[in-house]
């Protein structure tokens, strides 16, 4: 285990049978559909990868990037879009893949944003969910697992950038981030 990690919360193993269950209901969820597999940047990109991998139809994908945290460990509130896309909506049932669903506010001010662009459908799955930090009026539709309020990392969730490649969701040691 990495020094800086406190407890393993999913490990490797538990992970990839959540990707490939979620994989297979989105499969079912979807079929006959025109699907477009939105990943939001950074942290989803392992999760996007594998999951996408486990979901068997034909399907586009694209990425977003958007920002709230900085190098903090606590959202500004203040939404920042990094990397849009840039294809027209019309017509897609949009599923945006998101690595931890925490305040929501960040989730909630993209689906507000996209939903103008005339999609067919939007729904959201993630990874992790983080219901007792919501402040924003939005669920996930598709969950992996529910996590503790304790700061997370791993398998594409970092702190101030580190940490992303660990295989498994860890919790990083306070001392890491409280100095």
């Amino acid at each position: 285990m990495n020094k800086d990690i406190e407890k393993i919360l999913v490990t490797e193993d538990e992970l990839a049978k959540i990707t490939k269950k979620l994989g297979e209901q989105i499969t079912k969820d979807y079929a006959g559909k025109k699907l477009l597999i939105v990943g939001v940047l950074k942290g989803s990109i392992y999760f996007f990868t594998d999951l996408s991998r486990h979901i068997d139809l034909p399907c586009t994908i694209d990425f977003m990037q958007a920002s709230s945290y900085g190098e903090s460990t606590v959202s500004s509130g203040e939404i920042k879009i990094i990397k849009d896309i840039q294809d027209d909506l019309t017509g897609f049932d949009v599923l945006l893949v998101e690595d931890i669903l925490d305040t929501g506010r960040t989730l909630k001010y993209i689906c507000d944003m996209l939903s103008k662009r005339n999609p067919q459908s939007i729904a959201v799955i993630t990874l992790l969910d983080k219901p007792s930090r919501r402040v924003a009026d939005i669920s996930a539709d598709y969950v992996g697992v529910d996590v503790p309020n304790e700061f997370v990392v791993g398998y594409g969730l970092d702190y101030n950038q580190f940490y992303r490649n660990l295989p498994y969701i860890g919790v990083l040691k306070g001392e890491i981030y409280n100095n």
